[in-house]
């Protein structure tokens, strides 16, 4: 397929036109920002990992029932994908007390949740992604009540679906980010990635860190953690 101009570039990946309308093609970046793109840095591989790791959670999705964006992934760093107008909201799944949720309701990290919460942010990097409620997103007419319904039930399913791959794995889920776009008929499919970069990853017996939070809190071991994860999930 011929890859035509690039569309956007963001903190981890360019988007890529192609010949066919509905496609688009994403590269996966080794660039790394946190906490709102103060802070930059680059980690080694990361884009290979992340593409391959977020094309098989996809694909694992979509034979459990969750429509998703992937198309194919074509080499280590790209991947074609449906072309999606991203509903701007995140979507923040929590199963165990960490890092901003720990923060702001003053808990220790580690607390181990009952049932999932879930959040969502107003998608807008001028404004920081600040948290938002339901009432505020419909006042604000980002998505529809059928919309956001949806978006909630598939963000629970994914998790489940998540934390038992990952448990046999010997990694605690502890939270993560979705995102959610629209195709051009309307259908809302999982979009974006899921890789070190989006989820929290906790070894199960050690808790230690599999993921961004080691670039975040400058812990060291950042491209052991990120391989550490793919050979957790590849196995090799």
């Amino acid at each position: 397929m011929e890859i035509k101009e690039m569309l956007y570039e963001g903190k981890a990946k360019q988007v890529f036109a192609t010949e066919n309308p509905d496609i688009v093609m994403v590269h996966y970046k080794d660039d790394a920002t946190a906490f709102n793109g103060l802070k930059k840095g680059t980690i080694t591989g990361k884009g290979v990992i992340n593409n391959r790791v977020t094309n098989f959670m996809m694909k694992k999705l979509e034979a459990a029932g969750i429509p998703t964006h992937f198309v194919e992934e074509l080499n280590d760093r790209d991947t074609l994908v449906k072309k999606v107008s991203i509903v701007p909201l995140e979507v923040i799944i929590r199963n165990i007390s960490a890092g901003s949720f720990a923060k702001r309701f003053g808990v220790e990290e580690g607390i181990v949740f009952e049932n999932p919460t879930i959040e969502y942010s107003y998608k807008n990097d001028d404004l920081g992604d600040p948290m938002i409620n339901t009432a505020q997103a419909l006042a604000l007419k980002l998505a529809t009540p059928e919309e956001i319904e949806t978006i909630r039930t598939m963000a629970f399913k994914v998790n489940d679906i998540m934390k038992a791959f990952f448990q046999e794995v010997g990694v605690d889920l502890v939270d993560f980010k979705l995102e959610f776009g629209r195709l051009s008929d309307g259908t809302i499919v999982l979009a974006d990635e899921i890789s070190p970069d989006t989820c929290r990853f906790w070894d199960s017996k050690t808790h230690e860190k599999l993921d961004k939070d080691r670039f975040r809190r400058d812990l060291g071991g950042v491209e052991d953690a990120y391989e550490e994860m793919r050979r957790r999930i590849f196995g090799a």
